[in-house]
């Protein structure tokens, strides 16, 4: 390892909430302070760390908020939500991070959040076709009458009542990216793009204006990673290895790995497209667009996935 090797890190939803919790600030950011400790373990081992998470939690709850608010306050569209979730998102991460380099007389990489703006092809075919359930659930009846009114998408989501639904174009590139790059250069522990980022297309005037929509976080941050110029992007999850055969009796965790021998793995349908998918897919892009690694491993041991004694590690070829 090089002793700056510069690492793009994408945080899986259990390093800010677990499955049982509620969401309260407390839960979460007893959560970001314990996922904040091995991202602290990355610096000691002389990483240059850039981290992107999720949101789809908070964005859903947001959402929830607004809509049960909407008599008294207007109620922000998306782009709005996503921003203000990676608002207090990144405030919980820069506090603790700071908190936890204190303890450890760290210096020189002061935490900062980077509210970011991802920009989306207009024409993707995602807007023709929204796939991405988002907010609350309602009556079928009040779905349609969502529909007829303001022309949304709702479907019947797993019998637990009609959800709308949203576009999940593909990231075309971080428009803060420059801003970023040079923040990582000084030293600066980057906290950026969460959730997918804000998306944004550009008018034929040239100008950004944000739509309603949803990028996939993995997609994302290999999207950063590039932008950046970082030699590693890391995807920490709640499951230390990518499987093939998963849940199944000759079920085989995946060690070190080709990006060939896995996008044929992909193409033969091994990893679930809202689990295990997507993170593959953007590990192998960013291996495929001249990375020269990735990995997919548990949050708790990143710092032996960086050296090799744990995860998934896809490498050129």
């Amino acid at each position: 390892m090089s002793v700056s090797q510069r690492v793009v890190v994408a945080l899986g939803g259990n390093a800010i909430l677990q499955r049982g919790q509620k969401g309260t600030a407390e839960e979460q950011m007893r959560n970001v302070h314990a996922t904040c400790e091995q991202v602290t373990g990355m610096l000691r081992a002389g990483y240059e760390v850039v981290l992107t998470h999720g949101n789809g939690p908070q964005v859903g709850a947001v959402l929830i908020q607004n809509e049960l608010g909407s008599r008294q306050v207007p109620p922000m569209p998306m782009d709005v939500c996503g921003a203000e979730t990676q608002g207090f998102i990144g405030y919980m991460f820069c506090q603790s991070l700071r908190n936890i380099m204190a303890e450890f007389g760290i210096s020189g990489h002061p935490p900062v959040c980077v509210v970011t703006q991802v920009e989306v092809d207009p024409r993707d075919p995602a807007f023709s076709h929204p796939t991405k359930p988002v907010g609350p659930f309602f009556t079928e009846a009040e779905a349609r009458r969502r529909m007829e009114l303001s022309g949304e998408s709702w479907i019947e989501d797993a019998g637990r009542g009609w959800r709308r639904v949203v576009p999940s174009p593909d990231p075309k590139g971080i428009v803060e990216s420059d801003v970023i790059r040079g923040l990582v250069d000084r030293g600066a522990v980057v906290i950026a793009s969460g959730g997918g980022g804000i998306p944004v297309v550009r008018r034929d005037d040239g100008l950004l204006h944000g739509v309603e929509a949803v990028i996939d976080k993995d997609l994302a941050g290999e999207r950063l990673a590039q932008q950046v110029n970082a030699q590693a992007f890391v995807i920490l999850t709640d499951v230390p290895n990518v499987c093939v055969h998963y849940g199944k009796p000759d079920e085989k965790k995946l060690g070190v790995i080709t990006a060939g021998e896995l996008r044929r793995l992909a193409a033969e349908g091994h990893f679930r497209a809202g689990s295990m998918g997507p993170k593959v897919e953007a590990a192998l892009r960013f291996v495929e667009n001249g990375g020269a690694f990735a990995l997919i491993a548990n949050l708790e041991q990143a710092v032996e996935a960086l050296k090799g004694s744990a995860g998934t590690r896809i490498v050129k070829g």
